[in-house]
C-alpha cells in the first residue's frame, strides 16, 4: 500500500503563502520569502529535511505551485524550474487540460482534471507501493487532509507570521496527530507528525 507524506513550509500562524500570488511574487505578498529561506541560506543545517522533501516515488501538487497563471494554460510556461528537483512523475491538479510535460532530469508533469482522487490513483499507479508526496500548497494539502489521505505530515515552521493567504488546516476537521520528531535549526523548526486514523 502506498504511503502518503506531505512536506510544507509554513509560518507560525499556519500560512504557506500570502495573498496576491503572481509571477513576480510566487508566494504572494508579505514576509513569505522567510518561509523557505532556510533551504537556501542554511542548507547545511537542513540537509536531511531538504533531501526528504524530494525523496518520494511520485508527487502531487496544486496548480498554484506549478504556475502563477489562472484559467487556460500558457503553453510557453513550463514551471518555475529549468531542472525540477523531483526527478519522478508529478501530478498537477488543475481544471484545464494540458499535455504531459517532460522536463530535464527525469521529471514529467502530468495535468489532472479529475480532482484529488484521480491524482492519487495515477500517483499510485506510477509509484506502486512506494511513497507519494503531496507537495503543496496549503489548499491542496487541506483537500488531502479532509479526505483522510495523508499518513505523515512534515511541517517546516519559519519564525514569522504572515496574517493572510493560504493557510494549513483551513476547513479541515479535527485531526489526531502524533509527533514523531522535532528539530530546531537557526531559521526553521522541523516537526513530523503521523496522522492517527
Amino acid at each position: 500500500m502506498a504511503y502518503i507524506t506531505c512536506d510544507l513550509a509554513i509560518s507560525v500562524d499556519g500560512y504557506s503563502s500570502g495573498v496576491n500570488q503572481r509571477l513576480a511574487r510566487p508566494f504572494g505578498d508579505g514576509p513569505v520569502d522567510e518561509l523557505t529561506k532556510w533551504m537556501f541560506a542554511t542548507p547545511g543545517e537542513n540537509e536531511e529535511e531538504i533531501a526528504g522533501i524530494v525523496a518520494a516515488d511520485a508527487f502531487i501538487m496544486g496548480r498554484n505551485m506549478f504556475s502563477p497563471g489562472r484559467g487556460d494554460w500558457d503553453p510557453e510556461w513550463t514551471g518555475w524550474w529549468d531542472d525540477p528537483p523531483y526527478h519522478k512523475p508529478v501530478f498537477v491538479l488543475t481544471h484545464h487540460e494540458r499535455d504531459d510535460l517532460p522536463m530535464a532530469g527525469g521529471t514529467t508533469f502530468h495535468f489532472v482534471t479529475g480532482g484529488v482522487d484521480e491524482a492519487l490513483k495515477r500517483a499510485i499507479e506510477a509509484s506502486g507501493d512506494g511513497t507519494i508526496a503531496v507537495a503543496g500548497g496549503a489548499t491542496t494539502v487541506n483537500q488531502f487532509l479532509r479526505a483522510g489521505l495523508i499518513d505523515e505530515l512534515r511541517l517546516h515552521i519559519a519564525p514569522v507570521t504572515v496574517g493572510a493567504g493560504a493557510r494549513l488546516f483551513d476547513g479541515v476537521p479535527p485531526l489526531n496527530l502524533e509527533r514523531i520528531s522535532s528539530r530546531a535549526a537557526s531559521l526553521v523548526t522541523h516537526v513530523t507528525y503521523t496522522i492517527k486514523r
